[in-house]
């Protein structure tokens, strides 16, 4: 194990993306206000984010390679601080939109580049356990992030968020900067063409595409409470504060899923079972969902038991996608991430568009059956 960096800061570099979205849900009501646009254009703001995040994924992956780790997060960080600051002084909604766009496809690099640092640093013995370490700091960053959204939104405004984001985006540079050593000196040159086949490649492997669905079902069940509860809370007369403090609720349930997953892997449990037990669970939660949400915000128990369902599906997803991409793993995490993501945007596009809460959960949950059904049917034949 060489351990050249702090795991401090790569964990909360990882942190990151996560922490800069749902920071940034609270203040959806006051976005529509403030430029007079309507609902479905102000979830644009979430859902473009993640096409822009997907498109960051893959380009920063790549240039992991060619430029060093170090330089891609630097520059990353850069092209992030300065979407942050044009959000702070957009005078418009598009040009509010565009810079969400640009910081998007900046703070990508908190995921991608940061995790090719942590397996360039870990051997096999240490990365699992560097990674469950980390996760449980993603479980809480949703709570961080919205409650500190929502404190922001109550005392300074929406342009709180994108100043507090900005300053963010400074203290990691500088932190970077100095503490961030490079642990790639290959110098590798990417060919284009080979990235193209083996694009092309895993395209056309069900087993890919399978795990891209249903990553993109939990993901889409997820953020869509980001993107559209704010609204429902304001409907039922409850603030920006309360709905911060939502995000207890969903962490709760992220935090009982991961440990209950680690619990049955222990004994032995297959990932796979895992993984389809946690899609039928989702959807059975998206039913309950459906049918609460015109009655206030009990819909919040059943999305419990969808985000402890997520917390349940997602590691073992990831964990088995690759596996036949051992030679090739860098470049086909990254593409493997531009592929999920994709689809992730387009699916809250989507849902932006349905502006329903329980109509959304309903149809991405049954994409993730659906995905389960195709390749079972599959086998069979």
């Amino acid at each position: 194990m060489k351990k050249t960096n702090p795991l401090w800061l790569l964990t909360l570099l990882v942190m990151l993306p996560q922490f800069v979205e749902t920071i940034y849900s609270p203040v959806l009501p006051m976005v529509q206000e403030k430029f007079g646009v309507n609902e479905k254009s102000t979830t644009l703001t979430i859902s473009l984010y993640f096409i822009a995040f997907a498109l960051g994924v893959a380009f920063w992956g790549v240039q992991c390679d060619r430029i060093g780790r170090k330089k891609s997060l630097e520059y990353g960080l850069i092209t992030y601080g300065i979407g942050t600051f044009a959000a702070v002084f957009a005078p418009s909604f598009i040009i509010l939109l565009t810079a969400r766009i640009f910081s998007a496809f900046g703070i990508a690099v908190g995921s991608i580049v940061t995790q090719t640092i942590l397996r360039d640093t870990y051997d096999k013995d240490h990365i699992s356990k560097v990674f469950s370490r980390i996760g449980i700091g993603l479980s809480i960053s949703p709570i961080i992030g919205m409650t500190t959204g929502s404190v922001l939104a109550t005392s300074i405004g929406h342009q709180g968020v994108f100043i507090t984001l900005y300053l963010l985006a400074v203290l990691f540079y500088i932190l970077s900067r100095k503490r961030i050593s490079e642990t790639n000196h290959s110098g590798k040159e990417i060919n284009i063409r080979t990235l193209f086949h083996l694009l092309k490649r895993m395209l056309g492997d069900r087993e890919i595409i399978k795990c891209c669905l249903l990553i993109m079902s939990f993901n889409v069940l997820l953020f869509s409470y980001y993107s559209l509860a704010p609204f429902i809370f304001k409907e039922h007369q409850y603030s920006s504060y309360i709905f911060g403090y939502s995000s207890i609720i969903l962490a709760a349930g992220t935090f009982t899923g991961a440990k209950l997953n680690r619990f049955l892997l222990l004994k032995n449990i297959l990932p796979k079972i895992l993984v389809n037990g946690s899609t039928l669970g989702a959807f059975a939660a998206s039913v309950f969902v459906w049918l609460l949400i015109d009655y206030g915000i009990y819909f919040l128990i059943p999305y419990f038991f969808i985000v402890m369902a997520f917390s349940m599906a997602i590691p073992n997803i990831l964990s088995t996608a690759l596996i036949h991409y051992k030679n090739e793993t860098g470049s086909a995490g990254a593409l493997l991430g531009l592929i999920y993501y994709v689809l992730i945007g387009l699916g809250l596009v989507s849902s932006g568009w349905i502006q329903n809460l329980g109509i959304s959960c309903m149809i991405f949950s049954g994409i993730g059956v659906l995905a389960l059904f195709i390749q079972l049917k599959r086998k069979a034949v």
